[in-house]
């Protein structure tokens, strides 16, 4: 096995016990990242290749030591990084949420309480579209092991410490599979059809223009996948791209929201307390699911 490690700056705040403490709940990604003891180990596909990482805090930011079968050459460490630093949200520049939060009396206490928390997302945002098809209308811990089923046919998992980590395969792997595999392997053919012609569709897909570009002309780029609407759109936006423009509609939100403001919200009252935070809307609302 060859090992490389790196320390991966921080925005600060960062608190990685926040992060930890989130991903001890973080089912739908269990088989392939996990938290021991008092870091985390996550497997990626990065550069074509499968690597495991070991985070643990360290110096404001994290200590990540790589592992992968084959040689762990320079452009393989920086997509295994970059993509490992983007699903943390590490670059995430808290300070503009914080300054709207102290002014919200109500949820400032939760601020607080996850100051330095940086959001937690899915390792690519592929695999958010894919989780998004297949949590609809299904228990999701039959749409976990129905992604988990995906992984199957290729040989994406790294043993550290006698425990497997297998990584969501990357598009490339995915539209390698014959027309009708897919669902075979999820046991459903609708879902299975709308996951074959998203992953094809991804392969055109500028995942830069996603993360950066206008986020209504990204948010439509979505749109125009097979199974994905309104709410899945806006899941992959925030939870695979870390895009917080938008207030989640969600009758989980409204719960949380309500008991965080001491009053039952409907939906349009979240979406006009969300507003007021603007650009981190997402992060509101997503401090708040926190909470929960």
């Amino acid at each position: 096995m060859n090992t490389e490690s790196v320390l991966m700056p921080a925005t600060a705040p960062f608190d990685f016990g926040h992060t930890l403490a989130f991903m001890s709940g973080f089912w739908a990604t269990a088989n392939s990242q996990r938290v021991v003891g008092d870091g985390l180990v996550t497997a990626v596909r990065a550069a074509g290749r499968t690597v495991a990482a070991v985070l643990t805090a360290e110096g404001g930011g994290l200590r990540c030591v790589l592992h992968a079968a084959g040689p762990l050459t320079p452009d393989v460490v920086r997509a295994a990084t970059g993509r490992i630093a983007s699903s943390l949200g590490l670059d995430d520049d808290l300070s503009g949420f914080y300054d709207l939060a102290r002014d919200d009396p109500d949820f400032a206490p939760v601020a607080e309480r996850l100051r330095g928390y940086h959001q937690v997302r899915f390792p690519s945002p592929l695999e958010t579209a894919v989780w998004a098809i297949l949590a609809q209308r299904t228990a999701l811990k039959v749409a976990a092991k129905e992604k988990d089923a995906l992984a199957t046919p290729f040989g994406n998992t790294l043993t550290l410490d006698g425990a497997d980590y297998t990584a969501f395969p990357d598009v490339e792997q995915l539209a390698s599979l014959q027309p009708g595999r897919i669902a075979e392997l999820i046991g459903n053919r609708r879902k299975g059809e709308y996951v074959s012609g998203t992953v094809r569709a991804w392969l055109d897909i500028d995942e830069g223009f996603l993360r950066t570009g206008p986020y209504a002309e990204a948010k439509d780029v979505l749109l125009g996948l097979p199974g994905i609407g309104a709410w899945s759109a806006a899941f992959i936006m925030l939870r695979g791209l870390g895009r917080t423009d938008e207030t989640p509609d969600e009758k989980q939100l409204k719960e949380a929201a309500s008991r965080v403001y001491g009053r039952p919200l409907s939906g349009e009252q979240v979406q006009r307390l969300g507003a007021a935070y603007g650009p981190w809307q997402g992060y509101w609302a997503h401090y708040l699911r926190a909470t929960a």
